[in-house]
């Protein structure tokens, strides 16, 4: 009897052991490795016949586990619909403009900036970033850093669909490419979705998905079938309207979030955003304002041309580096302009935001919007509700018109308000940047881990919908009423 107690005892002591030691290299493949060794991981068995998965779950429940409402499950979607998509896309046979699908080593985040004035040392965080490459950025920094990554989707509050959609566009938006050719694979990842266990999880019907959109959301939201018009439909399939897309400009729909741009700043460490954000505090700043930019001379509306001779018309007080002439793909040339100034002015230019508004705030530099589509309307988990904090809005139709004068209007700002609002864009910048995932260090939260908290929140609401015995569909892909005017007048004009 002793004897049979004792073995008894010790094989419950060695099970114990096991869970033990599983969940600390389950913490280890959670911090230290991608989810593809996570989930080979857990698909593992123990001797008692209980996945390690289980195990990981139950330890939760009885421990305080911190990713508790936080789990994310990332389909293992066929690389038709993102490897195959970039690296086609990067066939510059492909394409009448390579530089749409640009040099996107380091993780997306492009070569590093090579400095050859030794006035301007730059950190090794410094990278040459495409504005459209958001959407391998986001992957990676997913994969390679989130710390609640799970292989079972029944845990999981979100999940991540790894689509490359905007690659997958720009590869047929020049040259005569039919509605067919341009939508076909938005429908093939849409049926490949809906027959996925996953999809009707809880009620939700795909309201846990979320992908990520490195062009903006007007070239994937084409509202019919004729060949004239510009972009995919995948937006308006029945499934996509289901989840939710983060990209870099939202149209009026509400399950369109908009997320920054990627600027050229990717620190691993916070102690590297506090050097910068000191040095852009003692910045010397000898412009009032400038802007960084071309004309649209094919666009009727645009401001830009007169921006430009207000610009010319006032060298001692603006900085001009005119894009058709200059190189505005530095990021040394363009931050030298923007953190020695003291407005950067952001007018719309091919759409209504841009990625210089992320470059202006990296440099301190407070801007000036013309539109509230370019940014009032679009981030609204990133910047603050209270828009005249950080920045100065003149309506554009007064600049169109030639009854103001950008130079005179600016300076009517009062030096205390000048400061507070400089001090408040420069707080904003570890908001607005996307960390190194190569960095074991997590002590800041970028503009990463605020979309995910958004979207976690976003989607707890649709959860307590449903308990509540409500329709999960109320309020979760509607337009909103007060953008559509703005939206038709966008569309009729590149139609």
């Amino acid at each position: 009897m002793a004897k049979t107690q004792t073995i008894a005892w010790v094989n419950h002591l060695l099970l114990f052991s096991l869970i033990a030691l599983t969940l600390v290299f389950i913490s280890y493949f959670t911090i230290h490795h991608n989810s593809a060794s996570l989930a080979k991981y857990l698909t593992e068995t123990t001797a008692a016949g209980v996945t390690f998965q289980q195990q990981y779950a139950a330890s939760n429940v009885a421990g305080g586990n911190t990713c508790s409402g936080r789990y994310i499950y990332v389909h293992h979607l066929p690389t038709r619909f993102n490897d195959d998509v970039f690296n086609s896309c990067r066939d510059s046979s492909l394409l009448k403009n390579p530089d749409m699908c640009p040099n996107l080593s380091n993780l997306g985040f492009g070569a590093q900036v090579n400095i050859k004035n030794p006035s301007e040392r730059l950190a090794s965080s410094w990278y040459a970033t495409n504005h459209f490459s958001l959407e391998v950025i986001f992957r990676h920094r997913l994969m390679k850093s989130y710390d609640c990554l799970t292989n079972d989707s029944s845990l999981a509050s979100l999940i991540y669909v790894p689509f490359y959609p905007g690659f997958d566009i720009v590869r047929h938006l020049w040259g005569n490419y039919n509605t067919t050719v341009r939508d076909a694979l938005g429908f093939e990842l849409v049926s490949w979705l809906k027959n996925q266990p996953n999809w009707k999880t809880s009620g939700l019907w795909g309201r846990d998905h979320f992908f990520v959109s490195g062009r903006i959301a007007w070239d994937l939201r084409r509202p019919d079938d004729d060949d004239s018009h510009w972009g995919s439909k995948l937006m308006q399939l029945p499934e996509a309207m289901n989840m939710t897309m983060l990209s870099i400009e939202t149209t009026s729909w509400s399950n369109e979030l908009g997320i920054p741009y990627p600027t050229y700043f990717h620190p691993r460490r916070v102690k590297e955003v506090h050097r910068w954000q000191k040095r852009m505090t003692r910045q010397k700043r000898p412009y009032l304002f400038s802007f960084v930019g071309g004309p649209r001379a094919n666009m009727t509306d645009s401001i830009r041309g007169e921006l430009i001779n207000q610009c010319l018309a006032s060298r001692r007080n603006c900085k001009l580096l005119n894009c058709h002439s200059a190189n505005c793909t530095s990021p040394i040339e363009v931050l030298k302009v923007f953190r020695n100034s003291v407005f950067c002015l952001q007018p719309a230019g091919d759409s209504y935001t841009r990625r210089s508004t992320f470059d202006s705030i990296l440099a301190g530099c407070i801007p000036v919007f013309f539109h509230p589509f370019s940014a009032y309307t679009q981030y609204i988990w990133h910047l603050p509700r209270n828009y005249s904090s950080y920045s100065v809005y003149i309506p554009e139709n007064l600049v169109r018109e030639g009854i103001v004068s950008i130079r005179m209007q600016l300076l009517q700002v009062s030096k205390a308000e000048v400061v507070s609002m400089r001090q408040e864009v420069i707080n904003l910048i570890p908001k607005v940047i996307y960390r190194d995932p190569r960095s074991k260090s997590k002590d800041f939260e970028d503009a990463f881990d605020i979309a995910i908290k958004g979207m976690l929140e976003r989607v707890g609401k649709v959860r307590r919908q449903i308990e509540e015995g409500k329709d999960p569909g109320t309020g979760f892909a509607e337009p909103g009423s007060w953008k559509l005017k703005l939206e038709e007048g966008w569309y009729r004009e590149r139609s």
